[in-house]
């Protein structure tokens, strides 16, 4: 199976939600960075339900897909990524409980995982992996 990451685009409140990874050992590049919520794609699944199943998982919150935006290669991980539009259904946001918060010793090196709305205006003065994605999504959204 290719290996595909898929990530949520979504809207919430004044602005949107991101996780904010601060303490990032295993990357060299990058210590402290907001990511949009996604993961890897598993066996069975389409792109949609991996983001819906991975934004439950990281925040809680149930969505729809919309739309997708944005698909692109990722090198260094070889990998395809896809980025969805998503629309906020219900959910307390920030009650995820995937494997990031379990204090799994695999996810050591990962640094923290902060759940965080941020707002439209202040999106263009955040990091955001992967750049090209976000250069496009703050053309897109932010203007």
């Amino acid at each position: 199976m290719e290996r595909t990451r898929v990530a949520g685009i979504v809207p919430m409140k004044d602005g949107f939600v991101f996780m904010h990874r601060v303490g990032v050992v295993k990357n060299k590049d990058y210590q402290e960075y907001y990511t949009f919520p996604g993961g890897r794609l598993e066996e069975g699944e389409t792109p949609e339900e991996g983001t819906i199943r991975e934004i439950k998982e990281e925040f809680g919150i149930h969505v729809r897909v919309v739309k997708k935006l944005y698909e692109t290669y990722s090198e260094r991980f070889d990998r395809k990524e896809l980025f969805f539009l998503c629309e906020y259904l219900d959910g307390e946001f920030g009650t995820g409980d995937g494997p990031e918060f379990s204090n799994n010793p695999d996810y050591a090196d990962c640094g923290k995982y902060l759940p965080e709305i941020v707002k439209k205006e202040e999106v263009a003065n955040i990091v955001i992996l992967p750049l090209q994605i976000k250069d496009r999504f703050v053309e897109d959204f932010c203007k």
